[in-house]
């Protein structure tokens, strides 16, 4: 009887073992489960401890709650242009209803996939090849309007979609290589020709304010030397004007011709005799009474000079 009611209390302890074990759940953070009683939809545990009714509630659904990231396989896209190019990517999504993501559909991260393959090829084909690459922005926000859209009676929130490769055929990227390489050439030829006419401009500009500059220097030369002529003439004129002007007073004066005209007779009877030292050749006035009357004119002038005791007004200066 004791063993007998030993093994009975081990059973029952088991069977409460296994009652408890499947009854009590511990949901972890950023988790959802959801719960069928009898076959229906009873509720959805989230986070924390929760204690089932046993053999009539079963978690039938787990969901994670937090943010998934799916590769999409490369596939072959044609452009608008029909080139062949093979393009992947990955795509972000998160569960936000834990039900419709239960019942909605079977497998939502297939379907999500599977779209999303559709929906990139129709983008793809929409534009040309040498633009897949400028336009990826816009081929993904397309992309995930269109899986959100799609996505929404699932219960799955699409967040974004990124392109990760576009592959183009071999002979596709040596075509566009040659195509940048002779666009860079192109650029780079341009930017040299112009280079090479910005630098003659500069120099032909050069040149210009030069020759301006040269022919301004020398017109004011020729204006500084002409006013620096002008006043050497004026002055020369002014200093002349002077000395005529007191030679005229001079002989105005007093005694004054005939100073006067003892000068012109030691200047006359000098240069007669600076000929005759000169040369061999004795030279005579044509009418010697004129020489004699001017020998005479000035002995006569002394003569009075002396006897009257003053000096003959001396012979005036010029400047």
């Amino acid at each position: 009887m004791e063993i007998g009611l030993l093994i009975l209390a081990l059973v029952v302890m088991l069977l409460g073992i296994i009652i408890i074990a499947k009854t009590a759940v511990v949901v972890p953070q950023q988790s959802a489960y959801v719960v069928e009683r009898l076959g229906r939809y009873a509720g959805t545990l989230h986070a924390g401890f929760h204690i089932l009714t046993p053999f009539i509630d079963v978690i039938r659904y787990k969901h994670t709650l937090k943010e998934m990231a799916i590769d999409i396989p490369e596939q072959i896209c044609i452009t608008k242009d029909n080139v062949q190019v093979g393009v992947d990517g990955v795509i972000y999504m998160k569960v936000i209803d834990p039900e419709r993501a239960s019942y909605g559909i079977s497998n939502y991260v297939f379907a999500i996939t599977q779209l999303a393959q559709t929906a990139l090829r129709s983008e793809i084909g929409k534009i040309d090849l040498d633009r897949t690459f400028e336009e990826r922005s816009t081929i993904n926000g397309s992309v995930v309007a269109e899986l959100d859209q799609a996505s929404e009676p699932w219960g799955v929130k699409v967040l974004r979609y990124e392109i990760k490769n576009i592959n183009p055929p071999r002979d596709v990227l040596d075509a566009m290589e040659k195509q940048m390489r002779a666009e860079r050439e192109k650029r780079a030829a341009i930017l040299q020709s112009e280079g090479i006419r910005d630098s003659k401009i500069n120099t032909a500009e050069g040149v210009k304010q030069e020759t301006i500059k040269n022919s301004e220097a020398k017109r004011q030369q020729q204006i500084n030397e002409a006013e620096g002529q002008g006043q050497a003439i004026l002055t020369i004129a002014n200093a002349t004007a002077e000395g005529i002007r007191r030679i005229a007073e001079a002989i105005q004066s007093p005694g004054g011709q005939d100073a006067v005209n003892l000068r012109v007779a030691e200047q006359y009877i000098t240069q007669l005799g600076n000929i005759a030292k000169t040369t061999n050749t004795v030279v005579l006035p044509a009418n010697l009474a004129d020489a004699g009357s001017l020998v005479a004119t000035a002995l006569t002038v002394m003569k009075s000079m002396g006897d009257t005791g003053a000096s003959a007004p001396p012979p005036p200066r010029t400047r």
